[in-house]
């Protein structure tokens, strides 16, 4: 089957005329969503997920490690926590593709204290990730169930880390340490936490915890917690709630505070996000479909 003329998830088989964005329903510690995007996506950026997923269409370029890379179906883009990177189109006709944003302390709980695969380039074409890959990349109206979940993660840790390959000459980290820091940023994801606070609770100095942190998670504490935050936004935002009272009660200082770093953090501002989200909604549907011959 030709990856090209797979239009399952759209009503028409027409080119679509407006970038759009289809989220599934929410899951612990993951986003998944499908885009089509036809010609700029979004600006540098980075963030403290994984950002996994495959091209189902067009070409999709992005800046990663400073280095133009191309998406096209049939391979796997893994993309490490807090890289920066970008995405526009490759062609004139757009691209889409799926993608989920998981959480490093999902990968995790398998590795139980091991350094994070990273996949050199951002992009796989080793056939073991592709499979592993299936579940999480289904249509966006299936549901996981959390047995399926479980199945799932434990099959991406392990191949993520047969595709990166051994990493030798690691330091020892303090596992327990970041992991009780991290509880207490979820905890205090409105509030603030202060470096004295997270110092007590992991038992360890500060600099070694935020080494430790960015090994174990993906990034620092502090932008583990601004982050959590801004999924906040998103999840109030996307039900209705205004721009500056969704900041406000994520935790941010103000609206301007949070755009800043919604920018940063995306590549594009709430506004934008939120009406390619509502193209969405008023245009799409879905069938439940696996992406096995895409």
């Amino acid at each position: 089957m030709d990856p090209h003329d797979d239009n399952r998830s759209t009503p028409a088989t027409a080119k679509p005329t407006q970038d759009w964005v289809m989220r599934a329903a929410p899951l612990p510690q993951m986003e998944r969503f499908e885009a089509f995007f036809q010609g700029h996506g979004f600006e540098m950026h980075r963030h403290d997920t994984y950002a996994i997923g495959r091209t189902l269409s067009g070409v999709q370029s992005f800046q990663y490690g400073n280095t133009l890379r191309n998406s096209l179906p049939g391979r796997t883009m893994v993309l490490h926590p807090d890289e920066p990177h970008d995405g526009h189109a490759g062609t004139e006709d757009g691209f889409r593709y799926r993608m989920f944003y998981l959480e490093p302390a999902m990968i995790q709980q398998v590795l139980g204290g091991k350094p994070l695969p990273f996949i050199k380039g951002g992009i796989s074409a080793d056939p073991r990730l592709f499979a592993a890959t299936q579940v999480l990349l289904q249509d966006m109206d299936c549901a996981i169930d959390p047995l399926e979940m479980d199945d799932a993660l434990f099959d991406l840790t392990m191949a993520l880390q047969s595709a990166a390959g051994v990493r030798k000459g690691r330091h020892t980290v303090d596992y327990p340490g970041a992991q009780k820091a991290r509880e207490l940023l979820m905890a205090t994801l409105t509030t603030g936490v202060t470096l004295d606070q997270l110092e007590a609770a992991s038992g360890t100095d500060r600099w070694r915890l935020s080494r430790d942190f960015r090994v174990l998670y993906g990034t620092t504490p502090y932008r583990y917690l601004t982050l959590r935050r801004l999924d906040e936004v998103r999840r109030l935002i996307a039900h209705g709630m205004s721009l500056i009272d969704a900041a406000s009660m994520a935790g941010f200082s103000d609206q301007s505070h949070m755009t800043r770093h919604f920018v940063k953090t995306f590549g594009h501002p709430p506004g934008r996000w939120l009406k390619m989200l509502n193209a969405q909604r008023s245009t799409l549907g879905a069938t439940c479909n696996n992406v096995q011959d895409v």
